[in-house]
C-alpha cells in the first residue's frame, strides 16, 4: 500500500510535468537557488520551481523553470535554503491548541507544588468564582510519580473552582470547589467509560480519568463564539509559523466546524482543515443526512471524516490492555465507548461514504478497533476505499500488526509520543510487550502500511521539527538514549518526511492535490532555516520556518 502511494504520486507528477512543457502562460512567481525536497522518490530534489495562481506549474533544474519566465513574473532568489511541502499534521487538536496558549501551561513542569504556585498566582488575579483552567501536567516527570489530591488546589484557590487537564488529555485535576460545583461525593459513581480515583476512605482524591471528566467538565462555562473564532485563529497563527499547511482536527463539533467556515470566507483561517466530526450517532446524523465536504472554499475545510475514542491513555492507565498494567495488577484499562457504539457509528460513517477515525492506544483497544474495520468492510461495498484510520496505534499485539495492511488500514501515529513516553512505557506495560509491538513503525511499513504523523497537540508541541527528530532517532532531546530507542524502528528521513506530506495527504484523500511538490499540485511548501534532509539530527531541533505558503500565498515570513 505505502509504495503504491508513492508510486502513483510520482506517475502523477512526472504526467504533469509532461503537461507543464504545453504553451501557457507564464507564472507569478519562480523560486531559484533552492534545495527543494520533493518528498518524491523518483525525482526527489531539484532547485527551483514556478508557481502561477495557487498551483505549482513547473519543478526542476534552475535552467528549465527559468526559461518559462514572462514579463511579470517575480524572482525570489532564496540562497540556498531549503523548501519542503507544506507540512500536515495529521493528529491535532486546532481549538484545543488555540485555548491551551489562553491557559495555565504545566508542559515540562517538574513538580506538583510549582503547579500550585502557578495556580496561586493566577487565582490572586481572578475574580471570585471564575474558574482556572490548565493543562499539560504529567505525574511522571515528578519525583512523586502517584497522581496527585485536590487539598494543596484548595489551599492555592479557595474561591475559584480549578480544573487542571493531564497532558494526554484523558485525566483531570479538581480542586474541592470544583467538585462542589459538580456535585461530586463520595456516593458518585463513575460514569461508564470513566474513573474517579478515590482516597482509601472512598473520597475523590480530585483525579478524574477519562469519561469521569464529563463530571467537571459539565460545569465549566461554554466559550462564546467570539472566544471561539479567537481561540481558532490563535492556532491559526500557530500553525502558520511552524510551517504547519493542513491539520487533521481530530474531534470536532457542529459548532467549530461552522466556525472554521466562516473563518475561512472572510479569508481569516488559512491553515486547511481536515475535520473529523465527533458524537453520538444522534450528533454525527445531519453530517451523514448532508454528505461528505471534499472542498470548502479552495480546500481550507475538508469535512469527510469522523472520530470516535475507543479507550483512554497510557500515561493515565486508561488505554484498554488485554492483560493487566504490569505496575498496576488488576487493571486493564478502559474501552471508554462501548464496542457496539463504535461498530453502530463505523458502519453509519461507511454508509454515508465517511472515513472513519478511531482512537486506540491499548493492544485491546487496537484489536477491537480493527475487528470493527473487518466487520463494516464486510458488510459495506466500497467501505474499505475509504481508507480507515487507527489513530495512534501505540501498543500492538504482534498478531494483530499484519491486520493493518490487510484491511487498509492507515496507521496515524504520533512520533513524539514515542519519545516522551519511552522513559516509563517499560515499566508500565512490561518489557515484552514494550518490544513486541510499542510504536512499532517499522514493523507496520514493512508489512505495506501508509502511516500518517502528527503530534497529537497540544498534547505533544504542534512543532513538526520536534516529530522529524523524533521519528529518524527516537532520542529524547538530549539524545537520550544513545543510538535511539528500539532503533531498528527508526524512520529514515525520506520515510519521516513522507510521512508530514504525502502520507498524511493520503490519509485524507489529497493524495492527488497535495503532499509533494509536483506541477498542477496546490502551491503549498515551507522554506527552512536549515537542510533537514542532511544536516546532524540534533539540527533538526532547532531549525526554524522561514516561510510559510499556501495556496501560493505566502502566509508567514512574507
Amino acid at each position: 500500500m505505502r509504495r503504491s502511494v508513492l508510486i502513483a504520486a510520482a506517475a502523477l507528477a512526472l504526467a504533469l510535468t509532461a503537461r507543464a512543457g504545453a504553451q501557457q502562460p507564464p507564472p507569478d512567481l519562480i523560486i531559484r537557488h533552492a534545495r527543494i525536497y520533493t518528498a518524491i522518490d523518483a525525482h526527489p530534489e531539484a532547485s527551483a520551481l514556478a508557481i502561477r495562481g495557487d498551483r505549482i506549474v513547473a519543478v526542476g533544474d534552475e535552467a528549465d523553470v527559468l526559461a518559462l519566465k514572462g514579463a511579470a513574473t517575480q524572482i525570489l532568489d532564496l540562497g540556498g535554503r531549503t523548501i519542503v511541502p507544506g507540512l500536515t499534521d495529521a493528529h491535532g487538536h486546532f481549538t484545543s491548541l488555540g485555548s491551551s496558549l489562553q491557559r495555565l501551561d504545566f508542559r515540562g513542569v517538574k513538580s506538583y507544588d510549582a503547579i500550585v504556585a502557578m495556580v496561586k498566582a493566577r487565582a490572586m488575579k481572578a475574580r471570585p468564582g471564575e474558574w482556572i483552567l490548565g493543562r499539560a501536567w504529567d505525574q511522571n516527570l515528578w519525583d512523586d510519580k502517584a497522581f496527585p489530591t485536590h487539598e494543596k488546589l484548595d489551599a492555592a484557590a479557595p474561591d475559584n473552582p480549578v480544573y487542571l487537564t493531564r497532558v494526554d488529555g484523558h485525566a483531570g485535576l479538581a480542586n474541592a470547589k470544583a467538585m462542589q460545583l459538580a456535585g461530586v461525593t463520595r456516593a458518585t459513581e463513575a460514569p461508564p467509560g470513566g474513573r474517579l480515583i478515590r482516597e482509601q476512605d472512598g473520597t475523590p482524591s480530585g483525579v478524574f480519568v477519562d469519561g469521569a471528566q464529563r463530571l467537571i467538565a459539565a460545569k465549566i462555562p461554554a466559550e462564546s463564539d467570539a472566544q471561539l473564532d479567537e481561540q481558532i485563529l490563535l492556532a491559526d497563527k500557530e500553525c502558520r509559523r511552524l510551517g504547519l499547511t493542513m491539520v487533521h482536527d481530530a474531534g470536532n463539533t457542529k459548532r467549530a466546524i461552522d466556525a472554521y467556515k466562516r473563518l475561512a470566507d472572510s479569508g481569516a483561517l488559512q491553515t486547511r482543515i481536515y475535520a473529523m466530526a465527533r458524537g453520538s450517532l444522534s450528533d454525527l446524523a445531519p453530517f451523514f443526512r448532508a454528505g461528505p465536504i471534499a472542498n470548502y472554499h479552495d480546500y481550507h475545510v475538508i469535512v469527510r471524516a469522523i472520530k470516535i475514542i475507543a479507550d483512554g491513555a497510557l500515561g493515565s492507565r486508561g488505554a484498554a490492555m488485554l492483560d493487566d498494567y504490569s505496575d498496576e495488577p488488576g487493571n486493564k484499562g478502559l474501552l471508554t465507548t462501548p464496542p457496539e457504539e463504535v461498530y453502530a457509528e463505523t458502519l453509519a460513517a461507511s454508509k454515508a461514504g465517511f472515513q472513519t477515525c478511531i482512537h486506540a492506544i491499548g493492544d485491546r483497544a487496537n484489536r477491537e478497533v480493527l475487528d470493527v474495520f473487518a466487520r463494516v468492510q464486510k458488510e459495506v461495498p466500497g467501505a474499505k476505499a475509504l481508507r480507515m484510520r487507527d489513530e495512534h496505534a501505540q501498543i500492538l499485539s504482534p498478531q494483530d500488526i499484519p491486520r493493518f495492511a490487510q484491511l487498509g488500514v492507515i496507521a496515524s501515529m504520533q512520533p513524539t509520543h514515542c519519545t516522551s513516553d519511552m522513559p516509563w512505557v517499560p515499566a508500565r506495560i512490561g518489557q515484552k510487550r514494550t518490544s513486541d509491538g510499542a510504536y512499532v513503525w517499522q514493523k507496520l511499513m514493512k508489512t505495506g502500511v501508509v502511516i500518517a504523523s502528527g503530534s497529537d497537540f497540544p498534547v505533544e508541541q504542534p512543532n513538526p521539527m520536534l516529530g522529524l527528530y523524533a521519528a529518524i532517532t527516537r532520542q529524547d532531546v538530549n539524545g537520550n538514549p544513545p543510538g535511539g530507542w528500539a532503533p531498528d524502528q527508526r524512520m529514515t528521513r525520506m520515510e519521516a518526511l513522507q510521512s508530514f506530506t504525502i502520507n498524511a495527504a493520503y490519509a485524507a484523500h489529497m493524495e492527488h492535490e497535495l503532499g509533494t511538490l509536483a506541477p498542477g499540485k496546490l502551491a503549498d511548501l515551507v522554506v527552512l532555516s536549515g537542510d533537514v534532509m542532511t544536516e546532524p539530527a540534533k539540527d533538526i531541533l532547532t531549525t526554524t520556518v522561514v516561510k510559510t505558503m499556501i495556496g501560493g500565498r505566502w502566509v508567514y515570513g512574507a
